[in-house]
């Protein structure tokens, strides 16, 4: 690799660094440890990266030290395993001091897990990111061993929404009429827009969204992946958003799809897919707490990392914007504790379980009469089961109340921006 063009994509990096306005996020790095960041498309990897060299810079570091390669920048086109030996080459030339390696984007890499353990062999502050779980395969962590710390890095929670868009709030604004109104306009506009960081910047956010699903769709999936069928693949994704609020099983997906396509697609190939788009961290999934485990596994729920993306799908389909954005909010907390719960033994169906927190969960948009019986009756049968639960929620678009039932249980009633804005959602 030509090193006059490494030395240029690192000083235009180090351009973009300096001018950046970085949002501060929940996510804090240890300064003795390697880290590999992970995690959807624009979801602020590298405005992490970002934030760490400034930081550094504050600490008395010189920028010839942040030596900063963007492995998407076209410059770098036919960047080879091999070539990783000059980035080490032209930080000697930039210092005689430490440099701080960042590598962001490198999946596209082959072999780039080698270059990586052979940095923290030799001792290099080393900083990774990535789009794609598969470059966190077992053999990819094999090799990698516990040199790095592996970070799942998400979209805006809400929380992190509000503090971009310089909105304060505390207890109190729960009680004024003005500042409790503009906290529920926020949480409806983060409902629609989802939290991806860049849409607070554009005035046509849903263009933006448009074209960053396209760009997951193309070329983090049907590229990357060599997909034969890209038409089955776009109708899949477009049959899970239709589906959310409801498990479903990979034959009734290959069924789905096959009908429109008028051509067999196999359950193999619709699980391929579905790993795809999970590795891309477009999807995830929610598997039964109560089913056998092959049943976990083929009839799971799954939701969007993201509702802006979801939107693109939708149209007037807020019932599911608001359980994808629930379903979210505990992912990012919980992660694979966070199951739903359906016995067609027991006829008991919750939204959301997480065992851990003895804590069940109901997402209606609207807790009318038609609903109130579903899912508050799901909530008492639950707790009758199994005393040990202590929380029981029902998560409204709006409502708030406290339901106190004949058996002596307590049902809290919650709208969306509270059940939000709460750090361990036991209300």
């Amino acid at each position: 690799m030509d090193h006059n063009i490494l030395k240029h994509v690192i000083a235009d990096q180090h351009r973009i660094i300096r001018e950046s306005e970085i949002i501060p996020r929940e996510y804090t790095f240890d300064p003795q440890a390697n880290y590999v960041l992970v995690g959807l498309r624009r979801a602020g990897k590298s405005t992490l990266l970002y934030k760490i060299a400034q930081d550094l810079i504050k600490q008395g570091k010189s920028w010839s030290q942040i030596i900063y390669v963007n492995f998407e920048d076209e410059r770098l086109n036919g960047f080879k395993l091999e070539d990783f030996d000059d980035i080490l080459s032209v930080a000697s030339e930039l210092t005689d001091q430490e440099p701080y390696i960042f590598l962001d984007e490198v999946q596209n890499i082959d072999g780039w897990e080698k270059f990586a353990r052979r940095l923290a062999d030799s001792k290099y502050r080393t900083y990774i990111t990535g789009s794609n779980a598969k470059m966190l395969s077992w053999k990819v962590v094999e090799r990698l061993g516990a040199r790095y710390f592996i970070k799942t890095i998400y979209p805006y929670n809400f929380k992190e929404f509000l503090n971009a868009k310089k909105i304060e709030y505390n207890e109190m604004s729960f009680f004024d009429t003005a500042a409790d109104g503009r906290l529920r306009a926020e949480s409806f506009d983060f409902l629609t827009h989802g939290g991806l960081p860049e849409t607070l910047i554009y005035s046509d956010r849903r263009d933006y969204l448009e074209s960053i699903y396209q760009k997951i769709l193309f070329g983090d999936l049907i590229a990357r992946n060599n997909i034969r069928n890209p038409e089955a693949f776009r109708l899949l994704i477009n049959k899970i958003a239709e589906t959310i609020m409801h498990d479903i099983s990979y034959r009734t997906l290959s069924n789905a799809i096959g009908s429109v396509t008028n051509s067999k697609i196999s359950t193999d190939t619709v699980i391929s897919y579905i790993e795809y788009a999970k590795d891309a961290f477009l999807l995830f999934d929610v598997k039964n707490y109560v089913s056998k485990f092959v049943e976990r596994n083929s009839t799971p729920k799954y939701y969007f990392a993201d509702n802006g993306i979801l939107k693109l799908f939708l149209l007037n389909k807020d019932a599911i914007l608001l359980e994808n954005l629930v379903a979210i909010a505990l992912y990012q907390k919980f992660g694979d504790q966070v199951y739903y719960l359906k016995s067609n033994k027991t006829k008991i169906d919750i939204d959301f379980f997480l065992p851990e927190q003895s804590t069940a969960i109901q997402v209606t948009y609207d807790l009318n009469e038609n609903d109130y019986t579903r899912e508050i009756d799901n909530l008492i049968k639950l707790k009758k089961s199994n005393e040990e639960i202590q929380n029981l929620i029902v998560v409204t678009s709006e409502q708030e109340r406290t339901i106190n039932t004949d058996e002596g249980y307590t049902i809290k009633v919650v709208p969306l921006y509270k059940f939000l804005l709460n750090e361990d959602f036991q209300h």
